[in-house]
């Protein structure tokens, strides 16, 4: 976890029917200004530093994941390399952000975010707790006699398949 312990959701993630929607790209845990915010895996500090009045640091990890976490107050520096564990920050005070705009939650919070390329992934999903969506079969099967099903490529036929077809055409 990147806060100590484990702690209390207060928002999960919801991600948006479309890129262009709102939505909830991430999840908030509770913490208290001057907590500790932790490393949950190996990386390196892809960015520290103020993004609309508040403290972010994304870290980039194997695979091109990219975690995110505000509202931080940097103790590392880009490039550098963090180990799980390691202290990226701590909690910067809640309420209004320094832009003058209001708080990303109503109580002091850790915004955690989790990105593969462009899309948003549920950083619940590096914990083992982030719920699994199985997709449908595509096509689905279906009774209907305009539906097929995918086959595989044919495959020669050696020998005699016990089917006479003497006198057809």
């Amino acid at each position: 976890w990147p806060v100590t312990g484990r702690p209390r959701i207060l928002r999960h993630f919801a991600p948006p029917a479309q890129p262009w929607l709102a939505g909830h790209r991430g999840v908030d845990l509770q913490a208290a200004p001057g907590d500790m915010i932790r490393s949950p895996g190996p990386g390196t500090v892809g960015f520290a530093g103020p993004v609309g009045g508040r403290g972010v640091v994304t870290v980039l990890h194997e695979g091109g994941l990219r975690s995110t976490y505000l509202p931080v107050r940097a103790r590392v520096r880009r490039g550098q390399t963090v180990t799980a564990g390691d202290v990226l920050g701590v909690i910067e005070e809640s309420g209004e952000s320094s832009t003058g705009g209001p708080a990303h939650c109503p109580v002091s919070c850790l915004h955690w975010g989790l990105r593969s390329g462009t899309d948003y992934l549920d950083p619940l999903l590096l914990m083992g707790l982030a719920p699994v969506r199985l997709l449908p079969l595509w096509p689905p099967p279906s009774s209907s006699s305009w539906m097929r099903l995918p086959v595989g490529a044919p495959e020669p036929v050696y020998g005699h398949m016990g089917v006479d077809l003497s006198g057809v055409e």
